[in-house]
Protein backbone atom coordinates (compact mmCIF):
# COMPACT_ATOMS: atom_id res chain seq x y z
CA UNK A 1 0.00 0.00 0.00
CA UNK A 2 3.05 2.40 0.91
CA UNK A 3 4.05 2.47 -3.05
CA UNK A 4 0.07 2.74 -4.19
CA UNK A 5 0.26 6.10 -1.87
CA UNK A 6 3.50 7.34 -3.18
CA UNK A 7 2.40 6.62 -6.56
CA UNK A 8 -1.25 8.28 -6.02
CA UNK A 9 0.69 11.67 -4.83
CA UNK A 10 2.75 11.63 -8.30
CA UNK A 11 -0.58 11.69 -10.36
CA UNK A 12 -1.50 14.36 -7.86
CA UNK A 13 1.52 16.63 -8.63
CA UNK A 14 0.76 15.92 -12.43
CA UNK A 15 -2.46 16.57 -12.89
CA UNK A 16 -2.58 19.63 -10.40
CA UNK A 17 0.67 21.40 -11.56
CA UNK A 18 -0.96 23.94 -13.66
CA UNK A 19 -3.41 24.60 -10.82
CA UNK A 20 -3.48 27.84 -8.99
CA UNK A 21 -2.24 27.61 -5.68
CA UNK A 22 -5.78 27.56 -3.48
CA UNK A 23 -6.33 23.82 -5.37
CA UNK A 24 -2.69 22.46 -5.76
CA UNK A 25 -1.10 19.59 -5.04
CA UNK A 26 -0.14 21.17 -1.47
CA UNK A 27 -3.94 21.86 -0.79
CA UNK A 28 -4.63 17.66 -1.45
CA UNK A 29 -1.65 17.13 0.79
CA UNK A 30 -2.17 19.13 3.86
CA UNK A 31 -6.18 17.46 3.39
CA UNK A 32 -4.29 14.03 3.53
CA UNK A 33 -2.57 14.69 6.62
CA UNK A 34 -5.70 16.38 8.37
CA UNK A 35 -7.70 13.61 7.29
CA UNK A 36 -5.64 11.18 8.89
CA UNK A 37 -5.22 12.91 12.25
CA UNK A 38 -9.00 13.24 12.39
CA UNK A 39 -9.55 9.54 11.51
CA UNK A 40 -7.26 9.03 14.64
CA UNK A 41 -9.24 11.03 16.73
CA UNK A 42 -12.18 9.33 16.07
CA UNK A 43 -10.82 5.56 16.77
CA UNK A 44 -9.90 4.64 13.13
CA UNK A 45 -5.78 3.83 13.75
CA UNK A 46 -6.87 0.07 14.59
CA UNK A 47 -8.69 -0.15 11.13
CA UNK A 48 -5.78 0.07 8.50
CA UNK A 49 -8.96 -0.76 5.76
CA UNK A 50 -10.00 2.26 7.04
CA UNK A 51 -6.94 4.54 7.04
CA UNK A 52 -6.35 3.51 3.41
CA UNK A 53 -9.72 4.18 2.12
CA UNK A 54 -9.05 8.02 3.95
CA UNK A 55 -5.54 8.42 2.98
CA UNK A 56 -6.46 7.09 -1.01
CA UNK A 57 -10.09 9.29 -1.12
CA UNK A 58 -8.54 12.68 0.11
CA UNK A 59 -5.63 11.97 -2.39
CA UNK A 60 -7.74 11.54 -5.20
CA UNK A 61 -10.27 14.10 -4.00
CA UNK A 62 -9.66 16.95 -6.26
CA UNK A 63 -9.12 14.87 -9.66
CA UNK A 64 -11.54 16.16 -12.42
CA UNK A 65 -12.51 19.05 -10.26
CA UNK A 66 -15.04 20.80 -12.65
CA UNK A 67 -13.42 24.30 -11.54
CA UNK A 68 -10.24 23.55 -13.25
CA UNK A 69 -11.87 21.34 -16.47
CA UNK A 70 -12.33 24.04 -18.84
CA UNK A 71 -14.77 22.01 -21.44
CA UNK A 72 -16.82 21.31 -17.89
CA UNK A 73 -16.87 24.60 -16.05
CA UNK A 74 -20.26 25.64 -17.47
CA UNK A 75 -21.76 21.79 -16.55
CA UNK A 76 -20.79 22.11 -13.03
CA UNK A 77 -19.48 18.24 -13.14
CA UNK A 78 -16.43 16.44 -12.34
CA UNK A 79 -14.54 16.00 -15.91
CA UNK A 80 -15.41 12.44 -16.58
CA UNK A 81 -12.42 10.76 -18.61
CA UNK A 82 -10.38 12.09 -15.18
CA UNK A 83 -13.24 10.54 -13.12
CA UNK A 84 -12.42 7.38 -15.02
CA UNK A 85 -8.75 8.36 -13.99
CA UNK A 86 -9.16 7.90 -10.47
CA UNK A 87 -11.06 4.11 -10.63
CA UNK A 88 -8.52 3.42 -13.40
CA UNK A 89 -5.79 4.41 -11.25
CA UNK A 90 -7.24 1.89 -8.24
CA UNK A 91 -7.59 -0.83 -10.71
CA UNK A 92 -4.37 -0.86 -12.19
CA UNK A 93 -2.84 -0.76 -8.36
CA UNK A 94 -5.24 -4.38 -7.52
CA UNK A 95 -7.13 -2.21 -4.93
CA UNK A 96 -10.14 -4.80 -4.33
CA UNK A 97 -13.33 -3.84 -5.93
CA UNK A 98 -15.52 -2.96 -2.73
CA UNK A 99 -12.84 -0.37 -1.56
CA UNK A 100 -12.67 1.22 -5.02
CA UNK A 101 -16.47 1.59 -4.90
CA UNK A 102 -16.10 3.70 -1.23
CA UNK A 103 -13.03 5.75 -2.32
CA UNK A 104 -14.82 6.73 -5.35
CA UNK A 105 -17.89 7.22 -3.62
CA UNK A 106 -16.37 9.41 -0.66
CA UNK A 107 -14.87 11.40 -3.95
CA UNK A 108 -17.91 11.76 -5.89
CA UNK A 109 -20.38 13.04 -2.57
CA UNK A 110 -17.98 15.24 -0.86
CA UNK A 111 -18.28 18.68 -2.31
CA UNK A 112 -20.36 21.48 -1.16
CA UNK A 113 -22.61 21.88 -3.72
CA UNK A 114 -23.54 18.07 -3.71
CA UNK A 115 -24.18 19.46 -0.10
CA UNK A 116 -26.61 22.09 -1.55
CA UNK A 117 -28.42 19.29 -3.74
CA UNK A 118 -29.20 16.82 -0.41
CA UNK A 119 -26.46 14.20 -0.83
CA UNK A 120 -25.25 14.96 2.46
CA UNK A 121 -28.69 13.81 4.33
CA UNK A 122 -27.49 10.24 3.34
CA UNK A 123 -26.41 8.08 5.25
CA UNK A 124 -22.57 7.90 5.50
CA UNK A 125 -18.89 6.47 6.60
CA UNK A 126 -16.82 7.89 9.52
CA UNK A 127 -14.84 7.84 6.78
CA UNK A 128 -16.62 10.01 4.53
CA UNK A 129 -17.13 12.30 7.81
CA UNK A 130 -13.12 12.45 8.04
CA UNK A 131 -12.44 13.74 4.37
CA UNK A 132 -15.02 15.86 4.15
CA UNK A 133 -14.02 17.51 6.88
CA UNK A 134 -10.49 17.22 6.41
CA UNK A 135 -11.12 19.38 3.52
CA UNK A 136 -13.54 21.77 4.56
CA UNK A 137 -11.06 22.51 7.69
CA UNK A 138 -8.67 23.85 5.03
CA UNK A 139 -11.22 25.95 3.62
CA UNK A 140 -11.56 27.66 6.88
CA UNK A 141 -9.34 29.70 9.05
CA UNK A 142 -5.96 31.53 7.75
CA UNK A 143 -5.42 28.95 5.37
CA UNK A 144 -8.74 29.12 4.15
CA UNK A 145 -8.89 33.22 3.58
CA UNK A 146 -5.68 32.81 1.81
CA UNK A 147 -6.76 30.36 -0.68
CA UNK A 148 -10.35 32.14 -1.14
CA UNK A 149 -8.31 35.57 -2.19
CA UNK A 150 -5.77 33.39 -4.25
CA UNK A 151 -8.57 31.80 -6.58
CA UNK A 152 -10.72 35.10 -6.56
CA UNK A 153 -7.69 36.31 -8.02
CA UNK A 154 -7.31 33.74 -10.53
CA UNK A 155 -10.66 34.44 -11.76
CA UNK A 156 -10.58 37.99 -11.39
CA UNK A 157 -13.24 38.16 -9.20
CA UNK A 158 -14.26 41.88 -7.71
CA UNK A 159 -12.52 41.56 -3.92
CA UNK A 160 -15.58 43.30 -2.51
CA UNK A 161 -18.72 45.06 -3.78
CA UNK A 162 -21.44 46.77 -0.71
CA UNK A 163 -23.81 47.18 -3.67
CA UNK A 164 -24.02 42.86 -3.94
CA UNK A 165 -25.18 41.38 -1.56
CA UNK A 166 -24.84 37.90 -0.28
CA UNK A 167 -26.78 35.86 -1.90
CA UNK A 168 -29.56 33.15 -0.11
CA UNK A 169 -27.81 29.83 -1.54
CA UNK A 170 -31.01 27.17 -1.57
CA UNK A 171 -29.81 24.95 -4.32
CA UNK A 172 -27.14 23.87 -6.00
CA UNK A 173 -28.05 25.77 -8.88
CA UNK A 174 -28.12 28.80 -7.03
CA UNK A 175 -24.20 27.66 -5.64
CA UNK A 176 -23.64 27.44 -9.06
CA UNK A 177 -24.57 30.77 -10.41
CA UNK A 178 -21.25 32.50 -10.38
CA UNK A 179 -22.57 35.63 -12.22
CA UNK A 180 -22.54 38.12 -9.72
CA UNK A 181 -19.97 36.83 -6.91
CA UNK A 182 -17.53 38.85 -5.02
CA UNK A 183 -14.87 36.90 -3.47
CA UNK A 184 -16.18 38.30 0.03
CA UNK A 185 -19.36 37.18 -0.19
CA UNK A 186 -18.16 33.32 -0.73
CA UNK A 187 -17.30 33.94 2.93
CA UNK A 188 -21.45 34.75 3.75
CA UNK A 189 -22.60 32.03 0.92
CA UNK A 190 -19.99 29.29 2.22
CA UNK A 191 -17.28 29.52 4.26
CA UNK A 192 -19.07 30.21 7.44
CA UNK A 193 -21.40 27.90 7.00
CA UNK A 194 -18.79 25.07 6.88
CA UNK A 195 -18.40 24.82 10.74
CA UNK A 196 -22.00 23.59 11.42
CA UNK A 197 -21.60 21.60 8.31
CA UNK A 198 -18.68 19.12 10.33
CA UNK A 199 -19.83 15.88 10.16
CA UNK A 200 -17.05 14.58 13.17
CA UNK A 201 -16.80 15.69 16.84
CA UNK A 202 -12.74 16.16 16.11
CA UNK A 203 -13.92 18.00 12.71
CA UNK A 204 -16.48 20.23 14.97
CA UNK A 205 -13.39 20.87 17.48
CA UNK A 206 -10.72 21.96 15.21
CA UNK A 207 -13.58 24.19 12.94
CA UNK A 208 -14.68 26.24 15.96
CA UNK A 209 -10.87 28.07 16.48
CA UNK A 210 -10.79 28.76 12.49
CA UNK A 211 -14.53 29.72 12.03
CA UNK A 212 -13.29 32.58 14.91
CA UNK A 213 -10.37 33.34 13.00
CA UNK A 214 -12.08 34.57 9.77
CA UNK A 215 -15.24 36.37 12.06
CA UNK A 216 -12.40 37.88 13.48
CA UNK A 217 -10.91 38.84 9.42
CA UNK A 218 -14.21 39.78 8.05
CA UNK A 219 -14.96 42.21 11.07
CA UNK A 220 -11.43 43.91 10.35
CA UNK A 221 -11.58 44.16 6.60
CA UNK A 222 -15.25 45.81 6.95
CA UNK A 223 -13.61 48.45 9.01
CA UNK A 224 -10.47 48.74 6.51
CA UNK A 225 -12.82 49.01 3.85
CA UNK A 226 -14.99 51.78 4.97
CA UNK A 227 -11.95 53.74 6.51
CA UNK A 228 -13.03 53.07 10.31
CA UNK A 229 -9.82 50.99 11.51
Amino acid sequence: MAETIKRAEELVKKLMKDHDASHDASHVLRVRDMALSLAAEEGLSSSPHSLQIVELAALLHDIGDYKYASHFKSLACRDPSEEKLIERFLEEEGIEENMKTTIVGIVKAMGFKEELSGVADQAYSVEFGVVQDADRLDAIGAIGIARCFTFGGSRNRVLHDPNIKPRLLVTKADYMDKEKQTTLNHFHEKLLKLKDLMKTQAGRRRAERRHAFMEEFMEQFYLDWDGKA
